[in-house]
C-alpha cells in the first residue's frame, strides 16, 4: 500500500494531507482556499491519487502560508507513500494544453530536490483568496520535500487561470507516469542502485 499521512501543525496554519498513489483519482479537499481547492482536486483526477487534504490557516493575512504548508505537508506525504522507490519509472513528462495556454512539465524523483518555473503568470493577480505568485512557492514546497527534481515551462498563455490549470495537471500527468510501478525495474531505476 503506497500510502501517505502527514499533520503540519504551526502557529500560523494546522494541516493533514493523506493520499493513496495507487487510487482512483478521489479527492476530498478543504483549505480555506478556493482556487488552491480546485487545483488540488485537479492534481489528485489527473494523478489517479486519492487525495485528502485539511487545512487551517492565518487566511485574515493572506493565503501564503496555508498554500505553502499544504505544498510542504503534500511533499512529505508522497515522500513518504514511495517509501524507497523502489519498482518506479521515477521519470515522468507531460505537455498540457489548457484552451490557448501551455505547460511543460518535466520531473525526476531523483532524491535530488530542485525547483525550475518558466511561467511567466501576471505578478499579484489574485484568483479568488489565492495570489497567483504562490503557484512557483507550492511547487517549490512540493519539490524540496518530496526530493522532487520539477520543471515546469509554460510558454505561452493569456489566462492565468488557465496557465496555472495546465501546470497543476500537467504535474498529476507526469507525476502519475513517474511513480507507476513496472515489473521490469529491479530496485531502483538508476545505473548507480541508489537515488
Amino acid at each position: 500500500m503506497r500510502q501517505g499521512k502527514v499533520e503540519r501543525n504551526t502557529k500560523e496554519t494546522r494541516i493533514l494531507v493523506e493520499l493513496d498513489l495507487d487510487g482512483t483519482g478521489k479527492a476530498d479537499i478543504s483549505t480555506g482556499v478556493g482556487f488552491l481547492d480546485h487545483m488540488l482536486t485537479l492534481l489528485a483526477v489527473h494523478s489517479f491519487m486519492d487525495l485528502k487534504v485539511r487545512a487551517q490557516g492565518d487566511l485574515e493575512v493572506d493565503c501564503h502560508h496555508t498554500v505553502e504548508d499544504v505544498g510542504i505537508a503534500l511533499g512529505q506525504a508522497i515522500a513518504q507513500a514511495l517509501g524507497d522507490k523502489k519498482g518506479i519509472h521515477r521519470y515522468g513528462s507531460f505537455l498540457l494544453p489548457m484552451d490557448e495556454a501551455l505547460a511543460e512539465i518535466a520531473l525526476d524523483f531523483s532524491g535530488r530536490p530542485y525547483l525550475v518555473w518558466n511561467a511567466d503568470l501576471i505578478p499579484r493577480v489574485t484568483l479568488g483568496n489565492f495570489d497567483t505568485e504562490m503557484g512557483e512557492d507550492f511547487f517549490r514546497a512540493l519539490a524540496m520535500n518530496c526530493g522532487l527534481t520539477l520543471h515546469i515551462n509554460v510558454p505561452y498563455g493569456k489566462n492565468t487561470h488557465h496557465m496555472l490549470e495546465a501546470i497543476f495537471k500537467g504535474v498529476a500527468r507526469a507525476m502519475s507516469q513517474a511513480v507507476a510501478l513496472d515489473p521490469r525495474v529491479h530496485g531502483v531505476m538508476s545505473s548507480k542502485g541508489a537515488l
